[in-house]
């Protein structure tokens, strides 16, 4: 049995509870912004809209699933003994900050272009995390590749919103 494991350690209860409460974690600091700031406000309705923006429903489905992904990502970073650890970890944090900061620049201050700016830097800062954490394990790194291809949606959403508005 110990060769299906080689170079990787099973999770014990202890384990997999610990990564359970990293998910409810990233998912609760995911969603606290939407307390502040929502897009069901008159001046959102009012925007134009691309003609590729998604149903409403996708975008809590979808956050969800991702800070899913994100939780677990982050657990395996954090139990990692790997050289790099407390980087990724300090990059995930500030990629963090900055995906709870769009929210509320976008649908509380109703700007944006600020949120835009957000936005870009969240890009960049998803990266790299990407390459932070691939350095501590590469499947924590794997995790965080459909974040990426959501923000950088996201962005061109943003954009466009922008543009159609200004």
């Amino acid at each position: 049995m110990e060769s299906l494991a080689i170079g990787r350690r099973l999770p014990d209860g202890s384990s997999i509870l610990t990564a359970i409460g990293f998910v409810l974690l990233v998912n609760i600091v995911g969603a606290a912004p939407s307390a502040v700031a929502s897009p069901d406000t008159p001046w959102f309705r009012a925007l134009e809209k691309p003609w590729f923006y998604p149903p409403t429903i996708a975008f809590p489905v979808v956050w969800t699933l991702l800070f899913v992904l994100l939780g677990i990502a982050l657990w395996l970073v954090w139990r990692s003994d790997a050289d790099g650890r407390r980087l990724a970890l300090g990059a995930f944090a500030a990629q963090m900050a900055f995906n709870v900061a769009w929210t509320p620049a976008f649908f509380a201050l109703e700007a944006p272009l600020v949120a835009l700016g957000i936005i870009v830097a969240l890009w960049a800062l998803v990266v790299g995390t990407i390459l932070a954490f691939c350095r501590v394990d590469r499947r924590a790194a794997a995790l965080l590749v459909p974040y990426l291809a959501w923000v950088t949606f996201a962005t061109v959403l943003n954009l466009e919103i922008w543009r159609l508005n200004a």
